[in-house]
């Protein structure tokens, strides 16, 4: 009798324990995945051919890149004349030695070299790789508003979007919010659509994104040097407006608003804080597996952050405590800050603050969000503005 129970004691535990691996099996699956959301090309107003640019990001450790050219998607027949300067004509010689006269289909008229441009479906079986490297297909929607720059950026898109205008800058958003989302829905493709740089000519303020309906990202960091990531001194910068949408969205009852790392790169052959450079802002993506759908799905669950240069090797939201370990470099200090707002306040402020490379905060119900900012003393290799430290941002969460 003893034998027999023992044996279905320990039968009991086996079970439990293969049910409990299997129950934890899906977490340890996924993987980490660094990406670009946001870049440019010859295709509209970026200076280097998509093959060159695919090349760079793929031979520095990027998993996915979405080229987000303006008002245009990489298909049909598009010639660029390229420019006298000699940076220009030596970049094209070294194109036209990587790739060779049977890929580059070029003319010389007049003293002047002009290129067909490669479509999407030309250019990107050369870096597809499974596992290894995703484009995605994108587009960055360029409308306005009385002079004011309105750019979404669409991701995964199966078409070209139009700018869809409208009477007033939050109008002219949703409009063409509205029609990405009625896209997706439509199609049951998976499609993100999110705000870049709102600060860019001081185009969109805090109040045009709170009156906004079904977006769900912006761009907390881009890289480029004229978008005002710190604002100035009568106008707010990316993170105090990021902070304010979201106070303003849980009162609204809307999801939470999350914030993107980006290059909005330009330039390929001049580098400076005066140049819109590649390697300046990322995304890093815990997700299934390195494909559209798996990377947007993670991007909607807040399974991100964003970066400058911090890396991560883990946080998480489990038990109402948001915990963060850094991936530490040697000689690097790293500050660690959750900050939040309770509810009935109007403003958040910093809830905890720790020097070393981990720490937690446990979530009580009077908090309306918290999100967590991780600063080193490590500066950045291509700083704009005066951003010289590496940070990263970790989404906000909600208590349970």
């Amino acid at each position: 009798m003893k034998s027999t129970s023992l044996f279905a004691f320990s039968l009991l535990v086996c079970v439990l324990f293969i049910f409990t691996s299997c129950e934890k099996e899906p977490a340890s699956t996924k993987k980490w995945y660094k990406g670009n959301l946001h870049t440019h090309s010859y295709w509209s107003d970026g200076d280097e051919f998509p093959e060159v640019i695919m090349d760079w990001y793929k031979s520095h450790g990027y998993h996915f890149v979405a080229l987000t050219d303006h008002n245009i998607f990489a298909e049909g027949d598009k010639w660029v004349t390229l420019r006298e300067d000699s940076v220009y004509q030596t970049a094209f010689q070294n194109y036209l030695d990587e790739y060779g006269e049977d890929w580059v289909e070029y003319k010389v008229e007049d003293g002047e070299t002009q290129v067909k441009l490669k479509t999407y479906t030309e250019y990107a079986p050369l870096f597809q790789e499974d596992e290894s490297f995703l484009m995605i297909p994108a587009e960055e929607i360029s409308d306005g508003y009385k002079g004011k720059p309105l750019h979404l950026n669409i991701t995964n898109l199966d078409k070209l979007f139009l700018p869809q205008g409208g009477e007033s800058v939050a109008e002219v958003l949703q409009n063409n919010i509205n029609a990405v989302l009625e896209r997706r829905k439509e199609t049951g493709q998976p499609m993100m659509v999110h705000i870049n740089h709102p600060n860019f000519r001081w185009a969109i303020t805090l109040q045009d994104i709170v009156k906004l309906k079904g977006e769900r990202f912006f761009e907390v960091y881009n890289g480029h040097p004229q978008v005002n990531n710190l604002g100035d001194s009568i106008r707010m910068g990316y993170e105090r407006m990021w902070d304010y949408v979201n106070i303003a969205y849980m009162q609204k009852e809307q999801p939470l608003l999350f914030g993107l790392a980006t290059d909005d790169s330009h330039n390929y052959h001049h580098m400076g804080a005066t140049f819109s450079n590649s390697g300046r802002g990322w995304v890093m993506v815990r997700a299934d597996s390195l494909q559209p759908g798996s990377l947007i799905d993670a991007l909607e669950a807040g399974e991100f952050y964003a970066t400058t240069g911090v890396t991560l090797e883990d946080f998480s939201f489990k038990n109402n405590e948001l915990s963060v370990k850094v991936a530490a470099e040697d000689g690097i200090d790293y500050t660690i800050e959750f900050i939040g707002c309770k509810k009935g306040e109007k403003e958040t402020t910093v809830l905890k603050k720790e020097k070393g490379t981990s720490a937690s905060f446990k979530l009580d119900p009077e908090l309306l969000f918290v999100r967590a900012k991780i600063t080193s003393t490590k500066p950045q290799e291509n700083p704009v503005e005066n951003m010289k430290y590496q940070i990263a941002w970790v989404q906000p969460v909600i208590p349970e």
